[in-house]
């Protein structure tokens, strides 16, 4: 089902796609191929945000055809400087790929599921030409899940990473109280401009795996070595009744961003858990970095399913 109709009546970011499903309900946003809510039984698992704003801190969006940060918006290609613009200025990187300002076009939906796109045409930094495409879809049990893919249209192979940007949260439950879980077994570290730089153990701390309270976090960093188990990655974050909320990912996804913030507008705490294909600044690092042959795709697949 799309919402709006005329350019007057549309919000900030866009054609809103509506999913309903049982007691499941989702919008999809064209712009960012964003998830802007998605709940279930009336209980919003997602951060959302009023229409005549655009996502802050990227809540919901798509991450094409890299996730998180390139160190300095500078990296290689074939011996050759490529400088892509530098979208995070305070820090100098390029962020969040090059479809956080795009929006995304309508292939087919149903009451229960769309499928966008959105074309990455070559530029400067980035001279190459692929289509980034979403399924959004409600599953029986209410579940959410998202297929991410990427084409190559062009006549040579292009470095990619997907990745997403959902901030998860339980209903009306301050995101504060909530325990977050990360299935990892290794964090990156990070110098001052959010830059991967080594690794840390999970121990102490840094584990979040035996859980901690969100508002006792302030983090910004991805983890890695990741647990598989039948076949997903999953990460939580539980309230104190019990109820819980979950990412889960494919294989393909083998890093896991956590972004926890007091900048969250209306919000004292909100809590992003980003599945990523490769970690930040993968162009110059190469870490987790796939190659698209041209007339070839990829695709994986990452939800969320609460337990209420």
């Amino acid at each position: 089902m799309t919402l709006g109709t005329t350019d007057a009546a549309l919000p900030a970011t866009g054609t809103q796609y509506r999913l309903e499903r049982g007691d499941a309900a989702a919008v999809v946003a064209s712009l960012g191929g964003g998830l802007r809510s998605y709940s279930v039984g009336g209980t919003q698992l997602v951060e959302t945000f009023p229409d005549e704003s655009i996502a802050p801190s990227a809540a919901g969006i798509l991450l094409a055809p890299w996730a998180n940060r390139i160190a300095g918006a500078r990296w290689q290609l074939d011996g050759e400087e490529q400088q892509l613009d530098i979208t995070e200025p305070k820090l100098q990187n390029a962020i969040h790929g090059l479809l956080r300002n795009t929006g995304y076009g309508l292939v087919e939906s149903t009451g229960e599921s769309v499928l966008l796109s959105a074309e990455i045409f070559p530029q400067h930094g980035y001279p190459f030409h692929l289509i980034h495409e979403a399924r959004y879809s409600l599953d029986a049990d209410g579940g959410l899940r998202v297929r991410q893919g990427l084409r190559n249209l062009g006549t040579r192979s292009a470095p990619f990473a997907l990745g997403a940007h959902p901030f998860l949260r339980l209903g009306d439950v301050p995101s504060e109280d909530l325990v977050l879980h990360v299935d990892a077994g290794t964090r990156l570290s990070t110098d001052a401009a959010l830059i991967p730089n080594g690794r840390v153990l999970a121990a102490g701390r840094e584990d979040l795996r035996s859980g901690k309270r969100a508002g006792e976090l302030q983090l910004d960093a991805a983890f890695t070595d990741l647990y598989l188990r039948d076949g997903l990655h999953r990460h939580r974050l539980t309230a104190p009744d019990g109820r819980s909320v979950q990412l889960w990912a494919e294989a393909e996804f083998g890093y896991v961003h956590v972004f926890v913030t007091d900048k969250f507008p209306g919000r004292d705490c909100a809590v992003a858990l980003e599945p990523m294909t490769a970690p930040a600044n993968c162009f110059n690092s190469g870490e987790g970095l796939r190659w698209l042959a041209p007339g070839t795709g990829f695709s994986a697949e990452w939800g969320i399913l609460a337990a209420l």
